[in-house]
């Protein structure tokens, strides 16, 4: 290839041009000297656009400059094709900030990729990049008549080459321009995962040969184009993650060769076209998270082909039945349903399905036998087949699925006696089997179960004795055997649970005394229920031990003898629950026990509260006094009648004063009560009585939990005069921040289903999740154990894609303030979910300033103590600080303070701080794959906790970090690695 330098550009030639055309076909002179000066001009055009970037490009882009541009071809990420034009711009993962508005699109007629993705790109997406096919010739100084014909050389033709454009994972805004459908020839459109906003081009249909769009995961909203079914071509749709209403279009039917649908988590409605039946290619199809309605069509069926392996219908509002014919291919992996409106029986081929590995079904209204619904899947990891009609018998045949880890089928009608084979499912962590109909004993094989986490067989009709062998589940963190008719003693080997954080065992025939061996339950602390039985004895004084405990029922009991003064020592107890036994003596005088309701002692004839003589609390409320009955007669004489007259006035005008601020109420009820009601138009599943009425009013039975701005049951209760006294004439700015918090849709981040104003309080309702918070699970006895390295970089990967969306995919975006590990919740699979986000924000939007310190102290940001000011860089710093204490083990306070002194001049004193010994060590340290992602989490929580705001990275780079960067930090044993090093290398 002929060698052009600046000089040449500047000049013109001094040599005769070579033949760069096609073999046998020389290039005219004007062409040459065109194509010659249309080269530098790339060069200059891309050293503009480096040099436009903001901050500074890293290194890797020092190639870049008009002094090498001998060697463009060979500049970082440039490609050129046989002709010397530049043909690839791919910088995916540079570390480029700033936008695309200096790079000049017209100067690269023969651009076929280019691919900015996974960078901190900002700003619109420019019009002009729908230019690459307009060469300005005029510029040249080139003759049109000698470039035009057969006189064309390639480099000049077929402008419009671009076939793949790249700019996912940055964050672009604004709209998609209309320009960009000029790119007819784009095989390849990713989009995905910034913060495009404004709905999707009408005319993208004209991308006849697309083969792969990703628009997921940006703000886009108005409808699905029609004309989108002109892309007949497709093989990938993500339109996932935005805000798209509408009907799905019945065009979608055209896309025979479409493998990944994935339209979840919008706001689209309508019914599902049956044309999507025409999709006879489909490998998964996602349409979670909508506001869908109908039946499923039973043109479904026709996907009989064995490639369907993943479906997703959960949180629509679909009715009828499964499609006969659904999984028919029996290749189905991925089956969730869950929360829709499903009646009758189950797809006779799904017991046919032996690839299954999870399945959803929970929170529907199936009716099917669940003995003959089900066969045997030797891959099945978690089924939930909870709240459905469900009847039968269990089947024997679930002990043969060797990888299962959760099992809950309660809330149906399953009758039958739990089978002993269960015992045999050595990877199960949940069983639930509650709120059936199930009868017999416990089976002595559940204490097999190695590795269960949480076992439920509360309310059905278990008889028998709870079994010794319970002893042996020493994972257990959740035991509840209540409501059922269990008999006989609590045995002494469940003081064997080192883990247990609840037990329940209320509401049996359970008696006996309560062992005294209770008291080593050292970690319980949620609960602890034996009310309901036929217990005798005293209160064993061993209980004080128990310090970390929350909730306590032993009512309903036959208990005797004074309460132990030793329970005072139980600090922790915010519920306590000793009425209708056979108690005597004086109630303790500590907190505790002052500050419980009266009726939480009533029933014990023999107990007071204090020994001055009062009455005890078994006795009636009627005066005990006896004496002689007198009547007393009143005469009123003439001389009263006028101040009864006076009194009866001045009544009637208090009647009249109460009435009219009563009226005045009533008016303000009616004008919020579409605040009041707001959570239950939207649910439409269960109204404010249902949830008083499943939390006995909200009990403190029920309460799993207290925070800074309520209490939490299964809703969360916040005291309206404790959250900030929001006044009546802000409830409708309050209603718009929460309607904006329930549109929120992240599978890490807990879903708000919305919030109603009662008696005086706000009522916030979130989904549950059934492990609790991090906290618990971390630094349970089983943490360490059950929190794996690979189940840790899961939570750190979600946690940091909850926050990157709520911060750069949210609109507007949400600051969340108190990133610590109490708010981070983990279902049962130890899927992480971000929770209480925002709250804050919201109940104080109206204040110019915070009167309160935000966050949690431990894992606030530096510069709030200074400025009380709360950016998305403090969420990034909190990040920073739960990546590290999830992956120490602990909370990294001491590291921080090494961390400090090492980013001074002492670094040189202590340069060989392995990255290795600040890993939880009560873990093996990670290997392969496991140990790359380790440290890129390390090096990626060093760069959220740097001292200036400015200097951390956005949520969006960390997110991707965490997600793409694989390969880059490993390249020498992991026991070698230097906290310095970490540092360093991260910064470059």
């Amino acid at each position: 290839m002929h060698v052009i330098t600046p000089s040449m550009l500047s000049v013109g030639f001094s040599v005769a041009p070579p033949a760069l055309g096609r073999v046998g076909r020389e290039i005219p002179v004007d062409a040459y000297y065109c194509l010659s000066f249309f080269f530098g001009r790339m060069a200059q055009a891309l050293v503009r656009w480096k040099n436009s970037l903001s901050p500074p490009p890293p290194l890797s882009l020092s190639s870049w400059s008009l002094t090498n541009i001998t060697h463009l071809c060979n500049w970082t990420g440039i490609a050129c094709n046989n002709g010397g034009s530049v043909s690839e711009i791919s910088l995916p993962g540079s570390r480029l900030g700033g936008t695309l508005d200096a790079l000049d699109f017209a100067l690269f007629p023969n651009l076929t990729c280019f691919n900015v993705s996974d960078n901190n790109l900002e700003g619109p997406i420019p019009s002009s990049i729908g230019n690459l096919f307009q060469l300005r010739l005029s510029e040249f100084g080139a003759s049109q008549n000698r470039l035009s014909g057969e006189l064309l050389p390639d480099f000049f033709t077929n402008w419009t080459k671009l076939v793949s454009l790249q700019l996912m994972y940055n964050f672009l805004s604004g709209q998609i321009p209309p320009e960009i459908e000029s790119l007819t020839k784009l095989r390849y459109l990713y989009l995905g995962n910034n913060s495009l906003s404004g709905s999707i081009p009408t005319g993208i249909g004209s991308f006849k040969n697309l083969l792969q769009l990703d628009l997921s995961s940006n703000n886009l909203s108005g409808q699905i184009p029609p004309k989108i079914g002109s892309l007949t071509k497709l093989n990938y749709l993500y339109l996932d993650n935005n805000s798209l209403s509408g009907f799905i279009p019945t065009g979608i039917g055209s896309f025979k060769n479409l493998l990944h649908l994935d339209l979840s988590s919008n706001n689209l409605s309508g019914q599902i076209p049956p044309e999507i039946g025409s999709l006879t290619k489909l490998n998964y199809l996602y349409l979670d998270n909508n506001l869908l309605s109908g039946t499923i069509p039973l043109e479904l069926g026709n996907l009989t082909f064995p490639s369907l392996s993943d479906v997703d219908f959960s949180e629509n509002s679909f009715t009828g039945q499964l499609p006969p014919d659904l999984c028919s291919g029996f290749a189905l992996q991925y089956l969730a349903v869950l929360k829709n409106y499903f009646i009758g029986p189950l797809p006779d081929c799904l017991k046919y399905c032996s690839g299954l590995t999870r399945v959803r079904l929970d929170n529907n209204q199936f009716t099917a036998d669940i003995m003959s619904a089900f066969g045997v899947y030797p891959n099945l990891v978690y089924v939930s087949l909870s709240n459905n009609q469900f009847v039968g018998n269990l089947s024997a045949q679930w002990g043969d699925c060797m990888n299962l880890t959760n099992l809950q089928i309660d809330g149906n009608k399953i009758s039958g006696r739990i089978p002993s084979e269960l015992g045999k499912l050595s990877q199960l962590r949940v069983l639930a089997l509650s709120s059936n109909e199930l009868t017999g004993n416990i089976p002595d094989q559940i204490g097999d179960l190695g590795e269960l986490f949480s076992l439920n067989l509360s309310s059905n009709h278990l008889a028998g004795d709870i079994p010794f062998s319970l002893g042996k589940l020493l994972k257990l963190s959740y035991l509840d055997l209540s409501e059922n008719t269990l008999s006989g003693s609590i045995p002494d080997e469940l003081a064997h649970f080192e883990n247990l954080l609840s037990l329940n065992l209320s509401n049996n025939n359970l008696s006996g005394n309560i062992p005294s061996e209770v008291g080593k339950l050292s970690t319980l602390q949620l609960l602890l229920d034996l009310s309901h039985n036929s217990l005798a004895g005293s209160i064993p004084s061993t209980l004080a031990k128990l310090t970390k405990l929350e909730n306590l029922n032993l009512s309903h009991n036959n208990l005797l003898g004074n309460i132990p003064a030793s329970l005072s020592n139980m600090e922790s107890i915010s519920s306590i629950d000793l009425l209708y036994n056979k108690l005597t003596g004086a109630v303790p005088s500590a907190r505790i026990f002052q500050q419980a309701p009266e009726s939480a002692f009533i029933g014990n004839l023999g107990l007071r509260r204090n020994t001055t003589g009062l009455s005890p609390w078994g006795r009636s409320c009627k005066s005990t006094h006896h004496g002689k009955k007198i009547l007393v007669g009143v005469s009123i004489g003439a001389s009263y009648l006028l101040l009864l007259v006076i009194l009866i006035a001045v009544i009637l005008r208090a009647l009249q004063w109460q009435n009219k601020l009563l009226n005045e109420e009533i008016k303000r009820l009616e004008r919020h009560e579409k605040f009041e009601q707001i959570i239950w138009e939207m649910l439409g599943k269960f109204t404010f009585s249902d949830i008083a009425k499943a939390t006995n009013d909200f009990s403190e039975e029920y309460c799993i939990g207290k925070g800074g701005f309520g209490s939490v049951y299964k809703a969360k209760a916040l005291n309206a005069l404790e959250s900030g006294n929001i006044p009546a004439v802000n409830f409708q700015s309050f209603e718009n921040e929460i309607r904006m918090l329930t549109e929120v849709r992240h599978r890490n981040v807990i879903k708000l289903h919305g919030f109603c104003s009662m008696r005086g309080c706000i009522f916030l309702v979130y989904e549950f999740a059934e492990r609790g918070s991090l906290t618990k699970v971390l630094y349970g006895g089983t943490g360490a154990v059950e929190l794996d390295w690979g189940t840790r970089v899961k939570i750190v990967e979600g946690v940091a894609h909850a926050i990157a969306y709520l911060h750069h995919t949210c609109s507007p975006p949400i600051v969340h303030r108190d990133i610590t590990l109490n708010n981070i919740l983990l279902e049962s699979d130890l899927e992480p979910r971000l929770s209480d986000f925002g709250i804050a924000r919201v109940l104080n939007s109206g204040s110019s300033n915070w009167t309160t310190v935000a966050g949690s102290y431990g894992y606030m940001a530096p510069e709030l103590a200074m400025t009380m000011r709360v950016t998305n860089k403090c969420d990034v710093y909190s990040f920073g600080i739960v990546a590290l204490e999830i992956m120490m083990g602990k909370h990294p306070g001491d590291f921080l303070t090494t961390l400090s002194m090492m980013q001074t001049s002492t670094i040189s004193k202590n340069p060989n701080l392995l990255l290795k010994d600040v890993l939880d060590p009560r873990l093996p340290p990670p290997t392969g794959q496991l140990a790359k992602k380790v440290v890129i989490i390390i090096m990626a929580a060093l760069a959220c906790i740097r001292t200036g705001p400015n200097s951390r990275p956005t949520m969006h780079f960390v997110a991707r970090e965490l997600s793409a960067r694989t390969q880059a930090y490993l390249s020498e044993p992991l026991g070698s690695i230097t906290i310095s090093k970490a540092i360093e290398k991260y910064s470059n």
